[in-house]
């Protein structure tokens, strides 16, 4: 095997969708520690965006704004980001939305808007960056890596946010349709699936008495840091796992285990 995008870390040119914060800020930052330049994909302010370049180490890092409902966005967001680093070797699609909606605690038209909502941006965001990355990256004979940033709840069930559970469901789907079709362009595609992890988004379902039965779920007693997942992204993208393309990696603390 001949090793090119991925010969070692440092130098690379890495995508991260949803990175200003969260499991996404902990991804770029690895990237970033490593040498490599990161774009980062999110909605975000000028001001913001500032300030997230400049917490990275290293230089030639990029802010790109982009609502993923919006294809043609997604479209200019990622060419602009591929112009200012000059070339894509790492897509990480990790943009997600996780907002409650039991089935018999809401309304019709909030179950249609947060089915909509979600799906738009866990799963056909994802497919549509992907899209518009994977054209840049198949012009060139370095290869690839996509890593997408799926969920336990696609295995285990979101009983309080069945659509964010279908949209990773989808995305593992997706992940795997892909490592097949752009294996032949020696881009390899794989995924990571977390189970609760300390961020921002989290931050409600972990308060007591709930988080307390949720960090019962592993047998740790705890959840997983941004920076655990961060560190089997950064795998993933590496050389060494091209041979991991198609995987669906568990990173979950035991906390639900799957054959």
């Amino acid at each position: 095997m001949t090793e090119n995008v991925s010969e070692s870390a440092g130098g690379r040119a890495v995508l991260v969708t949803g990175a200003a914060r969260g499991i996404g800020w902990a991804v770029a930052r690895r990237f970033a520690k490593a040498g490599d330049r990161v774009a980062i994909l999110d909605r975000v302010p000028g001001e913001v965006a500032e300030k997230l370049v400049a917490g990275l180490d290293g230089g030639g890092h990029v802010v790109v704004e982009a609502d993923l409902t919006d294809s043609e966005a997604v479209l200019a967001a990622v060419d602009s980001a591929v112009a200012q680093l000059g070339c894509l070797d790492v897509l990480v699609n990790n943009a997600g939305i996780f907002v409650a909606h039991p089935i018999t605690e809401v309304d019709y038209p909030t179950w249609q808007e947060l089915w909509r909502s979600t799906l738009g941006v866990n799963l056909v965001g994802a497919a549509n960056v992907t899209w518009c990355a994977v054209r840049h990256m198949k012009e060139r004979d370095r290869g690839g890596r996509i890593i997408n940033v799926s969920s336990r709840g696609a295995f285990r069930g979101e009983p309080d946010v069945p659509a964010y559970g279908a949209s990773k469901a989808g995305l593992n789907s997706l992940t795997q349709s892909l490592a097949l079709a752009l294996a032949p362009h020696r881009i390899a595609v794989s995924a990571v699936a977390p189970g609760f992890v300390a961020t921002d988004m989290t931050t409600e379902w972990l308060k007591p008495p709930s988080g307390d039965e949720i960090r019962a779920q592993s047998p740790f007693g705890r959840v997983a840091e941004p920076d655990e997942i961060a560190a089997a992204v950064f795998y993933l993208a590496s050389a060494q796992a091209e041979w991991a393309s198609g995987a669906i990696l568990d990173l979950n603390g035991a906390s639900y285990l799957r054959t």
